[in-house]
């Protein structure tokens, strides 16, 4: 019995630590992503991620966020990586050296939904624009997400180039005591028509199916809420196709050099892992309700 005791004293310390090592192994291979609502309301994280810890061992702890928030994170040192949709706000971003690389990892479409009997008259219109200019004409009620995200960024650059007279809402942001001002366009003399909300792609779409209007959307978050809930919404797209839609997604890992503490590496690992030919396909092969959400390069 005493020999016994006299092993057990010497296991269970070297067992305590291995645990403790391995825990702290695990721990050191997650890394923290801010990412678009569309990439979580999608499904398609639940589809990569365990994947991707299959294959590295990389976990990943998600923050899901308009755009605007997910790089204002990555700019603050946050997150490890960012995986957003907005091209030209993401190069800046890199830019401005906060970021080491954008790699392109896939795109879907913006579409334009809107109530079944389309008000505005403006299905089968020849361009995203002109569907927008139709809307502001008729003075149907359009919600806008509000929120600086991909999308609502999208949809300001579309009011820009409608012929629409636009004006400028300034307003702050408070984050962790630090101020930032956004300024955000609209059509002039909207108060009747346009909603801004500030809200989420799924409770923007809620929002607007409750109160019968249009809205901007990605197609992938559209299809979650049209064919993918029990409680389906009545929006239907009204306008589609157009190449302005186009709606690429880029992963960039946050740059050490700015932010010493990231964990660079993993990220690196993570963001070259959905380049990788299995992860590509994973996307590309990605359904729901047999609707194609993503595609990948030269696939579509």
């Amino acid at each position: 019995m005493q020999k016994r005791y006299s092993i057990l004293k010497v296991i269970l310390p070297v067992i305590a630590i291995l645990l403790i090592y391995g825990v702290a192994l695990g721990e050191d291979k997650i890394i923290k992503m801010a990412t678009t609502t569309s990439t979580q309301a999608s499904g398609l994280l639940d589809v990569l991620l365990p994947e991707l810890e299959k294959d590295t061992g990389i976990r990943v702890k998600v923050f899901a966020k308009g755009t605007g928030a997910a790089i204002r994170d990555g700019m603050d040192g946050n997150v490890d990586v960012i995986f957003v949709h907005a091209k030209e706000r993401e190069e800046e971003f890199i830019k401005e050296g906060y970021g080491t690389k954008r790699y392109a990892v896939m795109h879907n479409d913006f579409v334009i939904i809107g109530p079944s009997d389309d008000p505005a008259g403006i299905r089968g219109g020849t361009n995203a624009a002109s569907a927008l200019a139709g809307i502001a004409k008729a003075e149907a009620l359009f919600i806008s997400r509000g929120d600086d995200s991909g999308t609502h960024t999208k949809e300001q650059a579309l009011w820009k180039i409608t012929g629409v007279p636009l004006e400028v809402r300034k307003t702050e942001i408070l984050k962790k005591g630090k101020k930032r001002e956004i300024s955000f366009v609209f059509p002039e003399n909207s108060i009747a028509w346009y909603i801004s909300i500030g809200q989420g792609m799924g409770k923007t779409i809620i929002y607007a199916d409750e109160k019968h209007a249009y809205t901007l959307s990605d197609r992938g978050t559209y299809i979650k809420y049209k064919y993918g809930r029990k409680e389906s919404i009545d929006l239907e797209i009204v306008y589609e196709g157009d190449p302005l839609l186009n709606n690429p997604y880029g992963v960039i890992p946050i740059n050490p050099a700015r932010h010493p503490h990231v964990k660079h590496d993993l990220a690196e690992k993570f963001a070259s892992w959905l380049i990788s030919p299995k992860a590509q396909s994973l996307i590309a092969n990605y359904r729901l309700m047999g609707e194609q959400l993503f595609y990948v390069e030269g696939r579509r």
